[in-house]
């Protein structure tokens, strides 16, 4: 019996942060149509995990109790459910799972094959964990909400990053470097060092009097800026921006999608841009193959083991990681 049967990290109501995840052993799950079941190798927390356990999506997330948290997984295909084409069992690969059902903070997981993507010996499974929401939450808000091509075509933007220290920043500073642009970055004085080796133009503290300004040490104005941070006003963002300047923000909250609506009912040439991410197959295979040649990497803060799951949990929502916090098997 004990076969069928694996370790696995849920959590059975709204709040209770770290204590409230409960180690237990439940059935391996079998994979449906068009699904892969992984024994997993790695899983990276991201705050929409503790925001979710905190009760901050609901009605929406989680869908139903208990719940195993965890979407950024990496691992080997042990097995293929019907209608599975493109891979086999021994497969290395990398997936992001549904919010829906989670299902990261265990020994085996299913994953969509459509969201599931191959890794590369050169990628290790701790890296490519990494890479699903923040990889592609940067990669979405430059490429697609910034418009920065990242072959270097086009004109030079002028780029702000905040938290560039944090998951998506160290993602965002280094594929923006892809493009043409010239990157000013704010981050604790301890990562500075770190944010200009991801290859940053400029780095701010963001607790020194330019840094909470977010002033251009340089005077330039921002085309764009990849908002990552919390708690920085519009009236902040406003004076350092170009004539067509947008602030996108990643985690959008109510005051910034009032911003968004005003800024659109008065014409404003500077405006607020709230993104969500859509994830898509294609860009998760861009970014394994950046990791693979070496043009990207994942920065990692601290890995744990899942028996003490929780310690990564904790570290999640206390806010200060830098780079991406792991959890392994």
């Amino acid at each position: 019996m004990a076969e069928t049967l694996m370790h696995a990290v849920q959590y059975s109501r709204y709040g209770g942060g770290a204590a409230g995840l409960k180690h237990v052993e439940v059935p391996i799950p079998t994979p449906k149509q068009d699904e892969v079941l992984l024994k997993l190798e790695a899983t990276s927390l991201n705050p929409v995990d503790w925001k979710m356990q905190k009760g901050l999506l609901r009605p929406f997330l989680p869908r139903k109790f208990p719940y195993i948290p965890g979407t950024d997984v990496a691992g080997e295909v042990i097995k293929v459910g019907p209608g599975v084409k493109n891979y086999n069992a021994g497969d290395k690969v990398v997936a992001m799972l549904s919010h829906a059902t989670g299902g990261g903070l265990a020994e085996f997981a299913v994953a969509k094959e459509s969201l599931t993507v191959a890794r590369p010996p050169e990628v290790s499974a701790a890296e490519g964990a990494g890479l699903p929401i923040a990889g592609l939450t940067a990669h979405q808000a430059l490429t697609q909400s910034a418009g920065i091509k990242l072959d270097r075509s086009g004109q030079q933007v002028n780029l702000l990053i905040t938290a560039a220290s944090g998951g998506v920043g160290q993602y965002a500073v280094q594929l923006a470097k892809l493009g043409n642009t010239h990157v000013t970055a704010t981050c604790g004085a301890r990562n500075m060092d770190l944010v200009k080796s991801l290859g940053a133009d400029e780095v701010l503290d963001y607790k020194t009097p330019d840094g909470a300004a977010l002033k251009s040490p340089s005077g330039r104005k921002y085309d764009a800026v990849i908002h990552c941070a919390m708690g920085i006003f519009w009236s902040t963002f406003e004076p350092n921006l170009s004539a067509n300047g947008k602030v996108i923000d990643i985690t959008p909250g109510p005051s910034a999608l009032m911003t968004f609506a005003l800024k659109k009912l008065t014409f404003s040439k500077k405006q607020l841009v709230p993104m969500i991410m859509t994830p898509k197959k294609e860009n998760l295979d861009y970014l394994v193959k950046l990791v693979k040649e070496g043009k990207l990497k994942t920065v990692i803060d601290s890995k744990h083991p899942l028996s003490k799951a929780e310690d990564a949990w904790a570290k999640s929502i206390a806010g200060h990681a830098t780079g991406k916090i792991i959890v392994e098997p």
